[in-house]
């Protein structure tokens, strides 16, 4: 694992436990679901040579904004929004002004459904899209946007790990 990722973990732990919203360990959008987001995002971002800070950021801010567990359209705007600030304030240093800018752009779409982009913003839509099992949904190949994520191995042990979550309590 890059060692600049356990680093940023812990940074936007740190800056999103004031002002999360909703259950932040128990959840369907709070830190189990973020974990499982980086832990498929840090192996599609080796395979596809995406910088895994970029994944390690997006996995813990896309869904920080969130005021409820429903549509809520607005989170990603939120997130990006916030990642704008955190910025600002010196806290999210480890991305390039490139990298950054995929970040805020992956926040700000991930919920629209869309299949194409740069590398950097597909692997975060495929690693949050691989956690759909969370609330019983399967994803669909079709709808994920890039080759490794449609894998049906892939698949099919993404939604074993949300499931498996999902019987030791809500996740």
């Amino acid at each position: 694992m890059d060692p600049r990722c356990p680093v940023i973990v812990q940074k936007a732990l740190h800056v999103v436990r004031g002002c999360f919203r909703l259950d932040l360990g128990h959840g369907i959008h709070g830190l189990p679901h973020w974990s499982r987001v980086f832990w498929h995002g840090r192996a599609l971002a080796g395979e596809l040579g995406v910088d895994p800070c970029l994944v390690a950021w997006f996995a813990f801010l896309h869904d920080s904004q969130r005021w409820d567990d429903g549509v809520d359209a607005g989170h990603g705007g939120r997130a990006a929004d916030f990642a704008v600030g955190l910025r600002r304030r010196g806290v999210l240093t480890e991305l390039d002004g490139r990298g950054f800018e995929q970040l805020c752009e992956a926040m700000r779409l991930h919920s629209e459904g869309h299949t194409e982009s740069e590398p950097g913003i597909v692997v975060c839509w495929d690693a949050d899209r691989l956690d759909l099992g969370r609330v019983g949904i399967t994803p669909v190949p079709h709808r994920l946007c890039s080759e490794p994520a449609r894998e049906p191995g892939r698949i099919e042990r993404a939604l074993r790990m949300s499931r498996a979550v999902g019987r030791r309590g809500r996740g």
